[in-house]
Order: structure tokens, then sequence, then C-alpha cells
């Protein structure tokens, strides 16, 4: 990224947060005009794209409510019937964190833009603080996709991550800018994936300024395969030769080209494992990294403390909070501590609202907020993005140009 292209991401952000009002009521605006006419807006709005009648009418709702309409689409119906007019080039298959199974989330073309803005101003965020590490060497990302599924439509539903790992833009970067070849992250078997990712991890070790997944827990579990692992890793660095277990043709043909024999390496990374502690084992390995990039909010901040003691003092950054349902925030201080972490709401992305709970926040021995488990919401109607009040708790309520209201 140029220096004017970060620069403009970092305005294009103070500008967002400026006039967050004025954006939200005109992404709201937008994606009624577009898909009042549909069958769900048509039974509450006859039309009308008013912000007060949509408020007062379409009622709150959670995808169980919507499911049935986004299935007919699946099967075939025409989505510009049912809840928006934009063509569909796919679903979104969410990953189930949230709790509960996976759900199909309509994408389109504009969606996909949405992301790829989302992901420029995140990036110029990270450039501020940690330079451009593009320019340094690589990213050893652990990255594992999963297989689509077609539905009767046609229309295949993937892992936002993988229809990232499968665009064009990201293959054309992948060799210069990450460690993992492309065969690795499709292969089916997560543990052959895991070895071969690593493996080429560790050869590639001198070039690495970036380690981290989507999930701290991934990273995690990336070290104890490691711990488990190394001598065998070692050996194959040693002779050249990759273990035969690994039987993936994909993960073999990419090691024919990138594993060489390096006694020298071996031995190194043989001296740094065998230690007796393996506090601060990501920086003796990989000593060029200059951070963690991983989600270590919500359900994964129980995995920080580990990652603590194995990085050796390394900022954990977790950069950006996003959901099947859409890109919703970035954390303005990536340096912060894991339990420090915040997430400014960025306007442009979805129509937020967000619903007050009656009963007081408490929070937990790491300082994060949870929800009294007989809460429940105040008779107030939810309030838009730039009224809510410190110290309040919301449940968080989208509305998207993805037929989610």
């Amino acid at each position: 990224m140029a220096t004017n292209d970060y620069e403009s991401g970092l305005k294009m952000l103070e500008e967002l947060t400026t006039d967050a009002q004025q954006i939200q009521d005109q992404l709201l605006g937008e994606i009624l005009s577009k898909n009042a006419e549909t069958e769900y807006l048509q039974g509450f709005l006859h039309g009308q794209t008013d912000k007060q009648l949509f408020k007062k009418n379409v009622p709150i709702v959670t995808y169980e409510h919507l499911k049935p309409y986004i299935d007919r689409i699946a099967n075939g119906e025409a989505s510009s019937d049912l809840l928006l007019v934009e063509p569909l080039i796919g679903f979104s298959l969410s990953s189930g964190t949230s709790g509960g199974l996976p759900k199909l989330i309509p994408t389109t073309a504009e969606s996909a833009h949405i992301t790829a803005t989302f992901n420029k101003l995140y990036r110029s965020l990270m450039i501020k603080h940690f330079g451009d590490i593009n320019q340094a060497g690589k990213r050893m990302e652990l990255m594992f996709a999963k297989p689509d599924v077609e539905t009767p439509s046609g229309l295949k539903a993937s892992a936002v991550s993988t229809r990232a790992f499968k665009g064009s833009s990201f293959k054309a970067i992948l060799p210069k800018l990450y460690t993992s070849p492309f065969e690795t992250i499709f292969c089916p078997d997560t543990k052959q994936s895991m070895y071969c990712q690593i493996l080429f991890g560790l050869i590639q070790r001198d070039e690495v300024v970036m380690i981290g997944s989507i999930f701290a827990s991934t990273v995690v579990r990336s070290i104890k395969f490691l711990e488990n692992n190394w001598k065998e890793l070692c050996s194959n660095i040693k002779t050249g030769q990759i273990s035969e277990w690994i039987t993936d043709s994909g993960c073999r043909n990419a090691a024919s080209l990138m594993l060489k024999p390096n006694l020298e390496l071996a031995d190194l990374i043989e001296d740094v494992c065998s230690c007796k502690s393996w506090e601060g084992i990501i920086r003796k390995l990989w000593p060029k990294t200059k951070y963690i990039g991983t989600v270590c909010t919500g359900a994964m901040l129980q995995y920080t403390a580990e990652l603590e003691f194995y990085c050796g003092g390394l900022p954990l950054v977790s950069g950006f909070y996003a959901c099947s349902e859409g890109a919703v925030g970035i954390n303005l201080e990536p340096l912060c501590k894991p339990s420090d972490v915040s997430y400014t709401f960025l306007p442009n992305t979805v129509y937020y609202e967000f619903l007050s709970i009656k009963e007081d926040c408490v929070t937990d021995s790491q300082n994060q907020v949870q929800l009294n488990a007989m809460s429940h919401h105040e008779d107030t109607g939810p309030v838009d993005l730039v009224n809510v009040k410190l110290g309040q708790c919301y449940e968080v309520l989208v509305t998207s140009s993805m037929g989610l209201y």
C-alpha cells in the first residue's frame, strides 16, 4: 500500500466516525429504497422507505425468522422477489463460533466491496502502528479452507475466509506475502495441513514478520502441535524429505519445490525446541516477528495467557471484529492488552441499532463484560449507533444490504 493510500485510509476512518449518523441514515435509506418491494419488506412497509416507519413496523427478529426466505432462495427462488434485489454471488457459511449451527448468509458483489473497503481501513491502521509488513517480510498465517456446499439453486455456500482464499487477488499475492503454499491451505486433512504450514513457516523463519490465524485457539493449537512434532519436522528439514504419512498430493508437490536438505537450520530449530521451557518460543523460532495477529476477545480470551507465555512479549493484536452478518468494527488501539480491547463500529458497513438490556452488566475476572443470565430487554425501543450510552449494555441489531433486517 503506497503512502498516499495508507493516509487516505486513515482519513476515511476519521470521516466515517465523525459523520456516523448521516452515513447510517444514508445507508439505511439505500437498503430500503432498493428492497422495499421485496416480499419480506413489502409486508411491513408497503413499498415505503421512511426510517421511522421501518423502526415502527419491521420487527426485531433472529436468523431463524429469516431462514425460510433464505432457504427458498437457496432452493432456487429469485432473491429479488423475497429478500433483496441485488443478485447473489453465493452464500456465506457462518463458522458457528457464536453458538448453534452454521447459518447461510446471502452474499452480493456489494457486500464483497464493503468487505474490501473494511480491509483497506484495517490495513491503513496496522501500517500506522507496525509499518508496512508486506514490504518487510512474510506472514505465517495458519489458514484452513473448508469445503463449499452447493445449494439446489446452484449457488455455493462458503466460509467467508475460504471465499477470500479462492479470490484471484489473494492467489496473486500468496507466494510473496505468506509462508503457506496454496495447496496446504486447501488440504482436506487438517493434520497434514497444520504439519505442512508449520514446516514451511520454519523453513522461511528468517522472513516471517507476523504470525497469526483467525482465532487465538488455532495459534495455541499450532504451538502445541509443534511441541509434539518438532523432532519429526527437524528430521524433514535435515533430510529434505517430507514424512511418508503426508499423503496429500498438493502438500507433497509443494514440499518437493520448497524442501531442501538444511542441516544447519534443523540443528538450530532443534536447539531452540529442546530447551527446558517453551516460554517465548515464538520469538526464539521467528525472531523478526512484530506481532501475533488473531482474535483474542470474547470466547477467545481464555487462550491469551497461554499465548502470552509462548510469544515472549510480542503484542497480541486483536485487530477487528467481523462476523458472517457483516464487518463490524476495528480496534483503533491495536497495541492494547487483549482484556482492554474495544472495537470502533464503522457506520458504512451495516445499519446498527442497539437494544438496551435492563439488568446491569457484570464483569468477570478478566474484566470482560458478561450479561446477567436473568437479563431481559427494556421496554424502550432500539437506539441508533450515535445514541448509545456509556456503561449501558446492549444487544446489537443489524440491517444490511444482504437481506438481513
